[in-house]
């Protein structure tokens, strides 16, 4: 597993600050709307040193506001911890992103301090889960405890769900605003079908049905915003 990727400025993946976004490979979901599918598979190709990161990182503190590490799954990356401790002892606040499979990974990298922010993707309603992750059986019990413990406020954090026309209804919205119920904020995103997509077969929701899901969900959470995926 490594470092695949650097995007090296972002005003969208953490609300209100000027980051870079590091991408690292592997994951335990095979979802087939992902947009990062040439990241789920570890170590099959070349990637970026930690030397350049942190070159890139050191040349830029004082310029951005944090920095996002999102995957695939972070969390599955044996040295994460290592990692995210070097990005803060550069002054650096870090974004975490995860499938919320790794509950107690999770709580360690909190209670250690080297996360502020995490966002945890809502693949869907819990009947339709494994199907919208790509498995045939899926224990949801650790997802429920990541939603949980977030749900606690040990950290800052957001759900977010990806909505896909073959994958999502609105019904669907309303479960998992029962979910996630009292949470501070939610986002809609609308998928994209781009090239290296699993299944090319699958469309997005237009903007007016986006907003009907949205408006399923707003009883239950106290921020529900659109987000685009570009």
């Amino acid at each position: 597993m490594g470092i695949r990727g650097l995007q090296k400025m972002t005003l969208l993946d953490w609300p209100g600050r000027v980051a870079c976004t590091v991408f690292l490979d592997g994951c335990d979901f095979r979802c087939p709307y992902c947009h990062n599918s040439s990241l789920l598979a570890a170590g099959e190709e070349p990637g970026l040193g930690e030397k350049e990161l942190f070159s890139f990182l050191e040349k830029r503190r004082g310029l951005l506001d944090g920095v996002c590490v999102t995957g695939g799954e972070p969390l599955l990356w044996p040295p994460l911890e290592e990692l995210l401790e070097r990005i803060g002892d550069l002054g650096f606040p870090v974004k975490l992103d995860t499938n919320g499979a790794h509950p107690g990974r999770l709580r360690r990298l909190a209670e250690r301090g080297l996360i502020r922010y995490v966002a945890m993707d809502i693949k869907n309603s819990k009947q339709k889960y494994a199907r919208t992750v790509g498995r045939t059986e899926l224990d949801l019990a650790p997802i429920e405890e990541s939603v949980s413990w977030l749900l606690g406020d040990a950290v800052d954090y957001e759900f977010r769900t990806t909505l896909v026309r073959q994958l999502h209804e609105e019904a669907d919205m309303e479960e998992i605003g029962r979910w996630i119920s009292g949470a501070k904020r939610y986002y809609l995103q609308g998928f994209v079908l781009r090239e290296g997509v699993p299944d090319q077969s699958l469309s997005p929701l237009s903007r007016e049905e986006q907003e009907r899901f949205a408006h399923r969900v707003r009883p239950f959470v106290q921020t529900v915003e659109i987000r685009g995926m570009d």
